[in-house]
């Protein structure tokens, strides 16, 4: 394994999930790809695909990016030794956002990557992460259970202990300390990752690579064609907000892009197109609105929930 196949994983991944939805929806994708000269701060190459406007998202983006830099910003040595502290780097992978235009439908987030350090005097240092987490406006347990489950099923062949301790990462690090409160429902997430080695590390963000269409796509062909008014829009803009705020305060991987001068387009294609703010705002009790943050935002074992637990309540 090297960083050649690990490239070519990546960019075939993103074909396959941009071209079945494409299928899905019935827009194409415009293709920007850009390449960074040699000699800055940061050189490299990449193809963000994005949609906005269509039929199925109001915007989607799925990018991947080939980076090297001279000094690894402070987002990436956070939870590392002091030693990789601006150490030339290499780093690559494949991130996206989709925000359907169905409030229905939730928003999804997929990431996986491999980063390189290469500390002056000593050997280098990899390490993998990834995952992805699924952001509903409208919550249906059913479909909770079906996104866990396909988390933990892709996570399986590499230990018991991985979903548990990716599931439980997922739901510490996707919340809004300000608001205390999460963004969404979870999934897995994990983070400078190298055990087992390089081969193991490139088998496991595969893993969570070619899981992703069949974690999300049953869920968007269920709730795409559900009828919707305003009310459910205005409640769609306003959670995102949440999204942006989580973004543009806490995510490690924007923050990543941005310290290290990365391209701002490619980075910020995860924000939705439509957010709104209201001051002091809470839904009413016992509504549609309310249950999401009764029912659904607090962390729950949904992976190990039986389906007759959720025979007869909403699906």
């Amino acid at each position: 394994m090297n960083a050649g196949d690990v490239r070519v994983y990546l960019l075939g991944l993103q074909a396959r999930i941009v071209a079945a939805f494409e299928q899905e929806g019935g827009d194409a994708f415009l293709v920007d790809a850009w390449q960074r000269e040699p000699g800055g701060a940061l050189e490299g190459d990449g193809v963000s695909r994005l949609v906005e406007g269509g039929r199925l998202f109001e915007r989607g983006g799925c990018g991947f990016s080939h980076v090297k830099g001279k000094a690894l910003p402070a987002s990436a040595t956070q939870h590392r030794g002091a030693e990789l502290a601006n150490a030339p780097f290499e780093a690559m992978g494949v991130s996206l956002v989709f925000h359907p235009r169905n409030p229905y439908v939730p928003t999804v987030h997929m990431n996986i990557r491999m980063l390189v350090a290469s500390p002056p005097g000593g050997a280098p240092v990899v390490w993998f992460g990834g995952g992805m987490d699924l952001t509903p406006y409208y919550g249906f347990e059913d479909d909770a259970v079906h996104f866990h489950r396909a988390c933990r099923d892709a996570l399986a062949p590499f230990g018991a202990d991985k979903h548990p301790r990716f599931k439980r990462w997922c739901d510490e690090y996707f919340f809004l300390r300000h608001r205390r409160e999460a963004r969404g429902i979870g999934g897995i997430f994990f983070d400078d990752f190298s055990e087992g080695g390089l081969a193991n590390g490139f088998a496991l963000i595969r893993a969570v690579g070619d899981a992703f269409l069949g974690a999300y796509l049953p869920i968007v062909q269920r709730r795409r064609d559900l009828p919707y008014g305003e009310r459910e829009r205005d409640f769609q803009a306003y959670r995102r907000g949440r999204y942006v705020e989580f973004n543009l305060v806490f995510d490690r991987g924007t923050l990543f892009g941005l310290q290290s001068g990365g391209r701002v387009e490619s980075i910020l294609m995860s924000m939705p197109p439509v957010v709104t703010w209201r001051y002091d705002w809470h839904p009413e009790a016992g509504s549609p609105e309310a249950r999401l943050y009764t029912d659904f935002l607090p962390p729950r074992e949904w992976a190990d929930q039986a389906p007759a637990a959720i025979a007869g309540r909403a699906s």
